[in-house]
């Protein structure tokens, strides 16, 4: 098996080298593991490519470069240099330190490289470690994620229905923010929603008398649905959340037309 791997916290950040870690038992013996990740970090970078600007890329070790862009570049970099003519079997994006689930995803780079690779038709998976009370002061805060990353790849690339229709699903998995062992499974959740979530600023003067506005995030521990990702987290397990690129509101489609097609 050839892999690509990603992420949105940089080449040479922590959880990366986890998840290359966890691709290369994948792959076997025989496998082939490739990692083009972000020379820096690109955290919040969601699904932006450098459509204005061309990107450097480097190599930095055997099978391993780093690109001056966004996550999604770096699939794009491994897809068609990198990888071209050989193309992987699986991408995997990752791991990312901090969640990715509720309105997170929305922002999250590491949810848009798998974006970006679901476009072109490969398997793809997101993979993010909940930080919390329960593992922050862990000599190893990845230590859910680190444990149980390899059982739950293998599971969804046998279990989970990919391809299925005009954009590919790709699956966002979150890891709670506890020890390994107190981790209490795996649940198929949707995409959750915490109150008052979301980034706002925070203004700030220089020493120059000029204005900035720092960007700040939201209560990562706010009550959620129990069967949403943020739900399945915070009650210790791991969440497997299936996406699309299709921002369609289905649920919407019939009354909108109802009241303008007439």
């Amino acid at each position: 098996m050839r892999i690509l791997v990603t992420n949105d916290d940089g080449v040479h950040a922590p959880g990366l080298k986890i998840l290359m870690g966890i691709a290369t038992e994948f792959a076997g013996e025989n496998g082939e593991v490739w990692t083009v990740a972000p020379l820096t970090e690109k955290s919040g970078a969601s699904h932006c490519i450098s459509f204005m600007n061309p990107v450097m890329i480097s190599r930095v070790a055997p099978r391993v470069f780093a690109v001056e862009g966004t996550p999604a570049d770096c699939v794009l970099a491994g897809l068609f240099d990198v990888m071209e003519g050989k193309p992987p079997d699986l991408v995997l994006s990752g791991i990312n330190r901090g969640n990715n689930a509720g309105e997170n995803a929305v922002y999250s780079g590491t949810v848009g490289a798998a974006l970006e690779a679901a476009l072109h038709g490969f398997k793809a998976i997101a993979l993010s470690q909940y930080f919390g009370q329960g593992n922050t002061n862990l000599a190893d805060p990845f230590e859910a994620s680190r444990f149980h990353g390899l059982d739950v790849v293998s599971a969804l690339v046998d279990k989970a229905e990919w391809h299925d229709g005009e954009y590919g699903q790709f699956i966002n998995v979150n890891f709670p923010p506890c020890s390994a062992s107190f981790v209490k499974g795996t649940r198929i959740t949707r995409q959750g929603y915490r109150i008052n979530g979301g980034f706002k600023v925070k203004p700030h003067l220089s020493p120059s008398n000029r204005k900035y506005l720092y960007i700040t995030g939201s209560n990562q521990l706010a009550a959620p649905e129990p069967e949403t990702d943020v739900g399945a987290n915070m009650g210790g397990f791991i969440s497997v959340t299936p996406m699309r690129a299709d921002l369609t509101a289905h649920d919407a489609l019939e009354g909108l037309r109802s009241r303008f097609e007439v």
